[in-house]
């Protein structure tokens, strides 16, 4: 579902994603991307203390296959919509 992101980050060696996340799911799961190239996607831990953006983080570093330190919430740290930065 995410091939053409990872395409992007394997040519740039950089990427900029808007992710809507929805916190406090039975599971982290790619829910749907939107027509905009807003990527949908549920997080089980809840938002408290930071655990859903750590939680978010953890889940994109399998998925593009880079380490934890390479991404980046550039906005909306407390809000479920989140500009993110992965860097290759």
């Amino acid at each position: 579902m995410l091939s053409k992101f990872q395409d992007k980050l394997n040519a740039n060696k950089e990427l900029y994603l808007r992710v809507k996340v929805r916190p406090g799911s039975s599971k982290n799961e790619v829910n749907q991307i939107l027509d905009d190239d807003t990527i949908k996607i549920s997080i089980a831990a809840k938002p408290i203390n930071n655990q859903a953006n750590k939680e978010l983080i953890k889940f994109l570093s399998k998925i593009f296959a880079v380490a934890t330190d390479q991404i980046k919430i550039i906005s909306g740290k407390s809000e479920s919509l989140k500009l993110i930065k992965i860097i290759k």
